[in-house]
């Protein structure tokens, strides 16, 4: 069987229960890379059975490990893939009949079905939830940022109807050990970047978020339990960014400001 000329990149760490399944749902590409994190378990083993070419590096700035990682294709065209994630069979034969022949745009979005364990959330802006993900090498980059790097691309970005199933939580322990893994780095970020926050802004971004857009505007009740958790969630996450943003200052009030690593 003919293989489609596309690199799918997956980026990994500690992920050996996820990593089979999304490397098989990308054999229809003629090339897999993986760029791996210094896992420390089965992840590299499993990654052989798809590919030889896995590199390890130590991810320093979300951005900048992403571009590395993309730079190492050998195709022109690039499908970003995290371990967590799975490639539909209506994907990859859209993107199949796409490469063959020729695209019009210099990139493409695809939707993703957002999981928290078995449970699809399907409103509160979660599906379908569309990220750049299919795009030429040379004409795509990352913002080099820590946390939810920007794309940055000239020219306007096509769009695709399959998706990508990401099993973003295996349950809600997952979903809060998450939550405060990039809370963190999202404080770091506005240090960083000398934000000027304050409390009026965290409690109006929490407002803003779980209730008025989540809840109200991108229906999220009709998730349920699932979709008003996730809401207070999205709100809780701004106060405990903003929390730990001040952290960051009161240890550093008497120095100049430092850089944050």
């Amino acid at each position: 069987m003919k293989k489609t000329p596309l690199t799918v990149v997956v980026i990994t760490k500690n992920e050996e229960e996820n990593i089979n399944d999304c490397l098989a749902s990308a054999e229809w590409a003629d090339e897999i890379i993986v760029v791996d994190d210094e896992s420390r378990d089965k992840t590299i083993e499993i990654a052989k059975k798809y590919t030889d070419k896995i590199y390890s590096r130590k991810m320093d700035n979300e951005g900048r490990h992403r571009n590395w990682a993309y730079a190492k294709a050998s195709n022109d065209w690039v499908l970003s893939l995290d371990a967590d994630e799975r490639i539909t069979e209506q994907l990859a034969e859209e993107v199949t009949n796409l490469l063959k022949g020729s695209p019009v745009y210099k990139a493409y979005t695809i939707p993703r079905r957002n999981f928290i364990g078995k449970y699809w959330l399907k409103y509160g802006g979660e599906y379908p939830a569309a990220q750049t993900r299919l795009f030429l090498k040379k004409e795509f980059k990352y913002e080099e940022a820590e946390v939810h790097p920007r794309a940055l691309l000239d020219g306007d970005t096509g769009h695709l109807k399959g998706d990508i199933i990401h099993y973003s939580h295996s349950d809600i322990a997952d979903y809060l050990k998450s939550l405060n893994s990039h809370t963190t780095l999202e404080a770091k970020k506005w240090y960083a970047q000398g934000r000027k926050m304050s409390l009026f802004h965290a409690l109006w971004r929490a407002f803003d978020r779980c209730f008025y857009r989540r809840i109200i505007r991108k229906q999220g009740y009709k998730d349920g339990i699932y979709g008003w958790t996730v809401a207070i969630f999205s709100g809780f996450y701004q106060i405990v960014s903003y929390l730990k943003y001040r952290e960051m200052i009161e240890l550093n009030k008497n120095n100049k400001p430092a850089k944050v690593k």
